[in-house]
């Protein structure tokens, strides 16, 4: 599980992120990421990450074994972000047969080039 500070929880976060964010994708996933840095909420805790694995990835089993995987890719992350980011990940149907390294490679890239259109839109 990822620690509390490290999770978004309201729908209206995700609905945020997904909207007002930039987008990345790969072959098993989408990663959406947004700055919180101009917001003029508090900012504590670190990065923040949602995960959304809808009944296209597969059956109950299989969405939440994606998850696991996914979880873990992203407890591993937290360092490659700022404070601000929010991130949300939405994984493809391709994500049920990944592997976990998979799954780590492309969110890696994914999560590369999203920051990379954040970084060229701010500057």
């Amino acid at each position: 599980m990822l620690p509390r500070p490290h999770k978004l929880s309201s729908s209206a976060d995700f609905r945020q992120t997904m909207r007002k964010g930039v987008r990345a994708g790969s072959r098993t996933l989408i990663v959406h990421v947004r700055s919180r840095a101009g917001d003029t909420i508090a900012l504590h805790g670190g990065p923040r990450f949602g995960l959304i694995v809808s009944k296209q990835v597969g059956n109950a089993v299989t969405r939440h074994a994606v998850s696991r995987k996914l979880r873990h890719v992203l407890r591993g992350g937290v360092d490659k972000l700022e404070l601000h980011h929010d991130v949300v990940v939405r994984a493809l149907p391709a994500s049920a047969t990944a592997t976990s390294a998979q799954l780590a490679h492309d969110y890696d890239a994914a999560l590369r080039k999203a920051l990379d259109k954040w970084r060229t839109t701010t500057s």
